[in-house]
Protein backbone atom coordinates (compact mmCIF):
# COMPACT_ATOMS: atom_id res chain seq x y z
CA UNK A 1 0.00 0.00 0.00
CA UNK A 2 2.86 2.37 0.86
CA UNK A 3 4.49 1.64 -2.51
CA UNK A 4 1.29 2.55 -4.32
CA UNK A 5 1.07 5.96 -2.62
CA UNK A 6 4.72 6.67 -3.43
CA UNK A 7 4.14 5.78 -7.10
CA UNK A 8 1.08 8.07 -7.30
CA UNK A 9 2.96 10.98 -5.71
CA UNK A 10 5.90 10.47 -8.08
CA UNK A 11 3.59 10.47 -11.09
CA UNK A 12 1.92 13.69 -9.88
CA UNK A 13 5.30 15.38 -9.38
CA UNK A 14 6.52 14.19 -12.80
CA UNK A 15 3.33 15.46 -14.46
CA UNK A 16 3.68 18.84 -12.76
CA UNK A 17 7.33 19.21 -13.80
CA UNK A 18 6.60 18.23 -17.40
CA UNK A 19 3.58 20.55 -17.52
CA UNK A 20 5.70 23.42 -16.24
CA UNK A 21 8.31 22.64 -18.90
CA UNK A 22 5.66 22.70 -21.63
CA UNK A 23 4.31 26.02 -20.33
CA UNK A 24 7.77 27.59 -20.42
CA UNK A 25 8.47 26.17 -23.88
CA UNK A 26 5.18 27.59 -25.15
CA UNK A 27 6.11 31.05 -23.94
CA UNK A 28 9.63 31.15 -25.38
CA UNK A 29 9.30 29.00 -28.52
CA UNK A 30 6.12 30.56 -29.89
CA UNK A 31 6.03 31.13 -33.65
CA UNK A 32 4.60 34.51 -34.56
CA UNK A 33 1.89 34.19 -37.21
CA UNK A 34 1.20 36.92 -39.75
CA UNK A 35 -2.55 37.56 -39.58
CA UNK A 36 -2.51 39.14 -43.04
CA UNK A 37 -2.22 35.69 -44.65
CA UNK A 38 -5.60 34.61 -43.25
CA UNK A 39 -7.21 37.90 -44.27
CA UNK A 40 -5.88 37.75 -47.83
CA UNK A 41 -6.90 34.08 -48.08
CA UNK A 42 -10.46 35.06 -47.19
CA UNK A 43 -10.39 37.78 -49.89
CA UNK A 44 -9.38 35.31 -52.61
CA UNK A 45 -12.12 33.33 -54.41
CA UNK A 46 -11.36 30.08 -52.57
CA UNK A 47 -11.41 27.81 -55.64
CA UNK A 48 -7.98 26.32 -54.84
CA UNK A 49 -7.59 25.77 -58.59
CA UNK A 50 -3.81 26.18 -58.72
CA UNK A 51 -3.90 28.31 -61.90
CA UNK A 52 -1.65 30.83 -60.14
CA UNK A 53 1.08 28.23 -59.72
CA UNK A 54 0.68 27.92 -55.96
CA UNK A 55 -0.91 25.09 -53.96
CA UNK A 56 -4.31 26.66 -53.38
CA UNK A 57 -5.46 30.07 -52.27
CA UNK A 58 -3.63 29.93 -48.95
CA UNK A 59 -0.33 29.34 -50.78
CA UNK A 60 -1.05 32.30 -53.04
CA UNK A 61 -1.94 34.50 -50.06
CA UNK A 62 1.26 33.54 -48.25
CA UNK A 63 3.32 34.34 -51.35
CA UNK A 64 1.61 37.74 -51.66
CA UNK A 65 2.27 38.63 -48.03
CA UNK A 66 5.91 37.51 -48.29
CA UNK A 67 6.36 39.63 -51.43
CA UNK A 68 7.06 36.70 -53.78
CA UNK A 69 4.10 37.69 -55.98
CA UNK A 70 4.16 41.23 -57.39
CA UNK A 71 0.70 41.30 -58.99
CA UNK A 72 -2.67 40.17 -57.68
CA UNK A 73 -3.82 39.40 -61.24
CA UNK A 74 -1.79 36.18 -60.97
CA UNK A 75 -5.02 34.83 -59.46
CA UNK A 76 -7.05 34.41 -62.65
CA UNK A 77 -10.52 33.66 -61.14
CA UNK A 78 -10.52 36.67 -58.79
CA UNK A 79 -12.75 39.61 -59.62
CA UNK A 80 -11.34 43.12 -60.20
CA UNK A 81 -12.94 44.59 -57.06
CA UNK A 82 -11.47 41.76 -54.94
CA UNK A 83 -8.05 42.37 -56.49
CA UNK A 84 -8.25 46.07 -55.63
CA UNK A 85 -9.32 45.24 -52.06
CA UNK A 86 -6.30 42.97 -51.65
CA UNK A 87 -3.95 45.64 -53.00
CA UNK A 88 -5.46 48.28 -50.69
CA UNK A 89 -5.22 45.95 -47.69
CA UNK A 90 -1.62 44.84 -48.24
CA UNK A 91 -0.29 48.31 -49.05
CA UNK A 92 -1.90 49.84 -45.96
CA UNK A 93 -1.64 47.10 -43.31
CA UNK A 94 1.79 46.54 -41.75
CA UNK A 95 2.91 43.08 -40.71
CA UNK A 96 4.50 42.02 -37.41
CA UNK A 97 7.80 43.58 -38.49
CA UNK A 98 6.10 46.91 -39.34
CA UNK A 99 6.53 46.73 -43.10
CA UNK A 100 3.84 46.74 -45.79
CA UNK A 101 3.77 44.84 -49.08
CA UNK A 102 4.27 46.68 -52.38
CA UNK A 103 1.91 44.86 -54.74
CA UNK A 104 0.07 45.89 -57.87
CA UNK A 105 -3.14 44.80 -59.54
Amino acid sequence: MDTMVTAIIMMLVLGAVLGLGLGIADKFLKVEVDERVDTVTSMLPGYNCGSCGFPGCSGMAEAMVEGKVKTVSTCKPSKPDARQAIVDYLTSTPGPDGSTVDIKI
